[in-house]
């Protein structure tokens, strides 16, 4: 029997179709799901079983070894907290585990900004721990600019500079797999951005791709909607669906609306713009100073652990659809080299919930 010729109480089921203008309606049986998963299997396409892990260990346990193809996962979190740091460290990690390219798409900088970070990241990442001979952010800056002072403006080559070689070793070995572009306010739409997911599956063929955009709040809608609610509420229903569709990961920024900003822990209800964002999201990470949420029981009389606070952010895993949720993990911060520490673990102080402060 196969799916071709299956019939249900006399009914051929791919008979039983609607095509509109907006697409096509193809109500299929259970038994005929189950064959195509069955020709999935035998052929070897089994993409969406398998989790893709995001390299921070407690958080990749957390979510079932990772994200898998058609999930959508929300960043959410302050000003400062490390969104944007997490993401592409993401990003990072799974271009260089080689399961899959990544699109970066940032709508805040630009790739050579991006690239700048990654240098910093490299360097510290293959120090940690320690960060000796780590380059900081703003020193990536000043050291390309050396390069091009050595030479006297001639033709320099940014791998002869031997404080940048060994971040571009590394990043030469996985470049290739991760695509960064620059969001634009007439052309990154979320139709575009479907049709790029699928130009990539037309150059690469069976290659997996997830999907990373930089912020959600930014990618544009035209014509532009009368409210922010209507716009993000379009916007993270399209990333759900190319999720869905395309059968890719997709990992999303959420910015923090003025009421989350004040309060003194930012929950998932904080994010800005629409309830929509918590209904069609698979797993939502809510980022907070670890300093600012703490109970103020473990630090008023060890001033000196308080201080260590202030070096962590706590990353709790608000929804997680196919596992456990509430999990608070926590991540050692190194910003200044645009990177977490990824060997993360769980909380172990008491922290404050925001039902303490509603009033």
């Amino acid at each position: 029997m196969t799916s071709e010729t299956t019939e249900h109480h006399g009914v051929a089921a791919r008979a039983w179709r609607l095509d509109t203008d907006g697409g096509s309606l193809t109500p299929r049986s259970a038994l005929q799901v189950l064959l195509d998963l069955n020709d999935r299997v035998a052929s070897g396409k089994v993409g969406e079983y398998q989790p893709i892990p995001l390299g921070f260990t407690p958080l990749d346990k957390t979510i079932g070894a990772g994200l898998r193809a058609g999930e959508l996962l929300l960043i959410g979190g302050a000003q400062g907290t490390g969104k944007t740091t997490m993401a592409l460290q993401m990003a990072r990690n799974v271009a260089m585990s080689g399961q899959a390219n990544v699109l970066y798409v940032c709508f805040e900088h630009e790739e050579q900004y991006l690239l700048n970070r990654l240098i910093a990241l490299e360097s510290a990442l293959a120090h940690l721990p320690q960060k000796t001979g780590a380059i900081r952010i703003q020193d990536v800056r000043a050291e390309i600019l050396g390069s091009w002072m050595s030479e006297g403006g001639g033709n320099p080559e940014l791998s002869d500079n031997p404080r940048l070689r060994p971040s571009l070793d590394r990043i030469g070995r996985y470049g290739q797999n991760l695509f960064l572009m620059r969001g634009s306010q007439t052309a990154s739409t979320i139709d575009n951005l479907r049709t790029l997911v699928r130009r990539h599956r037309d150059v690469s063929g069976d290659r997996q791709l997830m999907l990373v955009v930089d912020y959600l709040q930014k990618v544009p809608q035209i014509p532009e909607p009368t409210s922010e609610a209507e716009k993000v509420t379009f916007s993270v229903n399209g990333l759900k669906d190319i999720a869905l569709s395309e059968e890719v990961p997709v990992i999303a920024i959420v910015a923090a609306d003025k009421e989350g900003l004040k309060a003194q822990r930012l929950r998932n209800f904080h994010l800005r713009g629409s309830s929509a964002i918590n209904y069609e999201a698979d797993i939502i990470l809510i980022l907070n100073e670890k300093y600012n949420i703490v109970a103020k029981v473990n630090i008023e009389f060890n001033p000196y652990q308080a201080q260590r606070f202030r070096d962590w952010v706590i990353v709790t895993v608000e929804k997680n659809r196919g596992g456990q949720d509430n999990v608070d993990l926590e991540f050692e911060k190194h910003f200044e080299f645009s990177c977490f520490d990824p060997n993360g673990r769980a909380v172990q102080e008491k922290l404050i919930e925001e039902r303490l402060y509603n009033e």
